[in-house]
């Protein structure tokens, strides 16, 4: 089955260059040119991953993605103004599992959506096995759950993925540099705070904690630190 990609965009050109070339790479495309249309489709389960830009006529992006995590744990890429950090650190925080910058490269763009759908495919796939416990937190691996204190937590999938590794390393020190490729699927680059951003959000919704469970290994990397 081909995988679903919506396309919210109001740029006709890139929108339209987008499509034709993840068509050619095996996507079934969808599309839509404003944020209403746009969040319809996504909360119709017409896709698997949505592609969302940040500067959309009628709702702002960002607005469509707070929807989103309101009711969906879909993956979404933003499409965000080279330079323009703040609106990659507001998106990531808000729920974004990854981000690439405008005017992006189809090749890179296609890359990044199919790590994201290769990870959650993988882990659908998994044989259903006996839940795994660290402390206050269960993990279900069938069903890309992790549960704190019998509470399911609200995660992106790119939260879950990053909390699964760090849970099956707990107590040692995964490099920031491993955790990147594991959980988002590409490489770490210099100045690129996706992780960092991605990590204080688990902190949050795991509840501050001193020190926290996710704690930072200055010059490594981060380890998970299972409460007693």
């Amino acid at each position: 089955m081909q995988n679903r990609v919506l396309l919210i965009e109001d740029d006709d050109e890139l929108r339209e260059l987008l499509a034709r070339y993840l068509s050619g790479q095996g996507f079934t495309v969808r599309e839509a040119a404003n944020g209403k249309d746009g969040l319809a489709l996504a909360l119709g389960q017409h896709c698997d991953i949505v592609v969302l830009d940040i500067m959309l006529p009628d709702i702002n992006g960002l607005e469509v993605l707070r929807e989103l995590r309101s009711a969906t744990h879909l993956p979404v890429v933003l499409l965000t103004a080279r330079g323009d950090e703040t609106d990659r650190i507001v998106g990531l925080e808000v729920g974004a599992d990854d981000y690439i910058p405008k005017p992006c490269n189809p090749r890179e763009l296609a890359a990044r959506l199919q790590a994201i759908l290769r990870r959650v495919a993988w882990d659908q796939k998994a044989t259903a096995v006996e839940a795994r416990h660290y402390g206050d937190l269960r993990i279900e691996l069938d069903h890309r759950r992790i549960y704190q204190n019998d509470e399911p937590l609200e995660l992106t999938a790119t939260e879950y993925e990053i909390l699964q590794v760090l849970l099956a390393h707990a107590g040692s020190v995964v490099r920031k540099a491993d955790l990147m490729q594991w959980a988002l699927g590409r490489r770490l680059e210099a100045f690129d705070r996706t992780l960092d951003m991605h990590i204080s959000n688990l902190r949050k919704k795991l509840g501050n904690e001193d020190p926290p469970r996710i704690e930072t290994v200055r010059g490594l990397g981060y380890s998970y630190r299972v409460p007693v």
